[in-house]
C-alpha cells in the first residue's frame, strides 16, 4: 500500500465493480496513443510560469469516430462548450443546454456502470430507488448551479469544475480533470501539457495507465498538478464520485481504495448538495510506489 494507507474495502470492491462494468472504457494504444515525456518540475503556488518538459502533446492519438459513435461520450461532448470558464461571471442556462444536460443523465443511466451505483446507494439508504428521482439527484448534484465566486451570481456546478475546468480571477486553473476535455483542449491548443508529475527517485507512470497527476497550462495559466483518469467512461466518473460523495457527509472527504491496479485518493468537496471538486491521486500503480 501506498505510504502505508489502508483502502477502504468495501468501496474498493463496489468501485472494482464499476471498472469491470466500464465496457465503453477507451483501450490504451489503441483506442488512443498518449506520450507522457518528461516528469514536470516544482510550480510555486501562484506562478504561471512552468518549465515545459513535454514538447508534444499528451495525446498522440484518439480514435474520435470511436469517441462519438458512443452515446454517452457523443452526450458529454455536447456539454463541454455550454460553460463560461471565468468565476464571478453568471452561468446562463439556454432549455437547450437544460435538455442536453438531461439527455447526458438519460444517457448514462443505461449504463451498466450507473445502474451497478445506483443499485449500490439504493441499498445504503443514500438514493430512491425510483430512477426518475434518482436522476433528479444526480442532476442536483452534478449541473445544480452555485455560487463559487462570492462577488458574483450562481457561476458553477459541479460538471462545471470537475470535467470542463474554471478560472479564478483570471490567474488560476481549478477543476479540469477530465481527458476528453483535456484532449479536445489539447486539440484546440488551448491546453499545454507540461510533463507528468511523480515523485523524485521513484517509478515513472505508463502510457497505458488510466490513472496520471499532470501538470499543464490552460490558456496561459498553469495548474501544477492535476489527477485525472485516462480513457475511462464519463458514467465511470460521475458513479464514482456520485458514490463518494453521497456516502459522506464531510465538507471534504478523502478515501483510499484500489481500482484494478491502481492505489489511488479519491478527493470530493461538498459545496451544499452538490459537488464542489472531485478528483483521483494516483498513489502507485502496480505496487509501484509513485
Amino acid at each position: 500500500m501506498a505510504r502505508g494507507q489502508q483502502a477502504n474495502q468495501e468501496l474498493t470492491e463496489v468501485l472494482n465493480q464499476l471498472w469491470q462494468l466500464d465496457t465503453n472504457r477507451l483501450r490504451p494504444g489503441t483506442d488512443y496513443i498518449i506520450s507522457l515525456q518528461g516528469r514536470a518540475g516544482y510550480v510555486a503556488q501562484g506562478s504561471n510560469y512552468a518549465r515545459d518538459r513535454a514538447r508534444a502533446p499528451l495525446f498522440t492519438y484518439v480514435n474520435e469516430d470511436k469517441l462519438k459513435s458512443i452515446e454517452t461520450y457523443a452526450h458529454f461532448i455536447n456539454l463541454l462548450d455550454n460553460y463560461e470558464m471565468s468565476t464571478g461571471v453568471s452561468e446562463t442556462v439556454t432549455s437547450e443546454e437544460l435538455q442536453e444536460n438531461r439527455l447526458f443523465i438519460d444517457a448514462i443511466m443505461e449504463t451498466e456502470v450507473m445502474k451497478c451505483a445506483h443499485k449500490y446507494l439504493v441499498g445504503k439508504g443514500q438514493s430512491p430507488s425510483d430512477t426518475a428521482q434518482f436522476k433528479r439527484q444526480l442532476y442536483d448534484i452534478w449541473f445544480r448551479l452555485y455560487h463559487r465566486d462570492r462577488s458574483g451570481g450562481e457561476d458553477s456546478c459541479g460538471f462545471e469544475h470537475v470535467f470542463v475546468g474554471e478560472t479564478k480571477h483570471g490567474q488560476e486553473v481549478m477543476g479540469l480533470h477530465n481527458w476528453v476535455q483535456f484532449y479536445l483542449q489539447e486539440k484546440h491548443d488551448h491546453v499545454d501539457y507540461k510533463g507528468y508529475k511523480a515523485r523524485a527517485n521513484k517509478d515513472t507512470p505508463d502510457e497505458d495507465d488510466h490513472v496520471l497527476n499532470l501538470q499543464f497550462s490552460w490558456k496561459g495559466l498553469v495548474k501544477p498538478v492535476g489527477g485525472s483518469f485516462i480513457g475511462v467512461s464519463p458514467e465511470f466518473e460521475v458513479a464514482l464520485f456520485t458514490i463518494i460523495f453521497l456516502m459522506s457527509t464531510e465538507k471534504m472527504t478523502s478515501v483510499v481504495v484500489k481500482v484494478d491496479e491502481y492505489v489511488l485518493e479519491l478527493v470530493v468537496y461538498r459545496h451544499g448538495r452538490s459537488i464542489g471538486t472531485s478528483f483521483p491521486k494516483l498513489l502507485s500503480s502496480n505496487n509501484r510506489d509513485l
